[in-house]
């Protein structure tokens, strides 16, 4: 299947890219800037993809520019299902990537997908106008969307939590500043991420939201704990009130039920590594 795959040079779109050439699948990569409406249509109009994967996103909360997660995350999504829905042969998917964040804060857990979203932050806000926006095209392209829960790997940028950690670690760094140490988060392996964007390419139902999720959240502390042992060694924690953020979503863990049943139907199955096993990958990519 040729797929066209939007941020192909981030975190995400460089292992699925990866995975979907091992799959045997061929990867188109968008050049064209979301926000340049017809360099974007040009450029659609003449890779003709069979299905697309829109992983383009500004994705970290921390962004320094709030109106930049609309512009890229609201319209610059606009332009792209705009440009497939002129073209003589649409695609047969369109995978739409969402986020957890837009659950926000809520006393439920796990969170499955009929959840009333609830952001808390300009991301996750982003986010849930993408959905609705794309909920527009629905009677043109076969739209799946899919919120992925917390997840991380090698190459992850440095400013994300576990990299970050990992870096100290590898390092032997005497100290680190961190922010709140209470949440809770999925940390689950980008490899898992790309491998059930895959599976969804070719089962999963058009129209439907999928969380992409283990269930299985783990408090900052467990990771800390987890990378000490690892290395045999004693890193001092330091809480900066800076890193601390007044809307910070405090438990997330999503309920995977609804890919299982799918992906159990249609007798795929999705591999989740451990913990552990991911951590050390992060690790050894950072002492490599």
């Amino acid at each position: 299947m040729r797929i066209l795959l939007t941020g192909a040079e981030g975190f995400t779109g460089q292992v699925f890219a990866k995975r979907a050439i091992a799959a045997g699948h061929v990867i188109d990569a968008l050049q064209s800037d979301l926000t340049h409406r017809e360099a974007l249509h040009q450029e659609v109009l003449a890779l003709a993809p069979e299905a697309v994967v829109h992983l383009a996103a500004i994705s970290f909360v921390g962004h320094f520019s709030e109106a930049a997660f609309y512009a890229v995350n609201v319209v610059g999504t606009t332009n792209l299902l705009d440009a497939l829905v002129r073209l003589p042969v649409r695609p047969d998917r369109v995978l739409l990537v969402s986020s957890a964040n837009v659950y926000g804060n809520t006393a439920r857990s796990p969170i499955n997908e009929d959840q009333p979203p609830a952001p808390v932050n300009h991301y996750g806000m982003s986010k849930l106008a993408m959905e609705f926006m794309a909920r527009t095209y629905n009677d043109q392209l076969n739209l799946v969307v899919t919120r992925p829960f917390n997840y991380t790997g090698p190459g992850q940028d440095s400013h994300f939590l576990i990299p970050k950690l990992a870096a100290h670690f590898a390092t032997r760094a005497p100290s680190i500043e961190l922010g709140n140490l209470d949440v809770e988060r999925e940390f689950n392996d980008v490899q898992m991420v790309c491998d059930a964007y895959l599976l969804l390419l070719a089962h999963g139902e058009p129209g439907e939201t999928y969380n992409i999720c283990s269930g299985r959240p783990y408090a900052l502390r467990r990771i800390i704990e987890t990378f000490a042992r690892m290395t045999s060694h004693d890193l001092r924690i330091e809480i900066n009130s800076a890193f601390v953020r007044a809307n910070e979503v405090h438990r997330l863990c999503g309920d995977p039920q609804k890919l299982q049943a799918l992906f159990s139907g249609q007798r795929v199955a999705l591999y989740e590594p451990s913990l552990e096993e991911t951590l050390r990958r992060v690790l050894l990519a950072r002492q490599d």
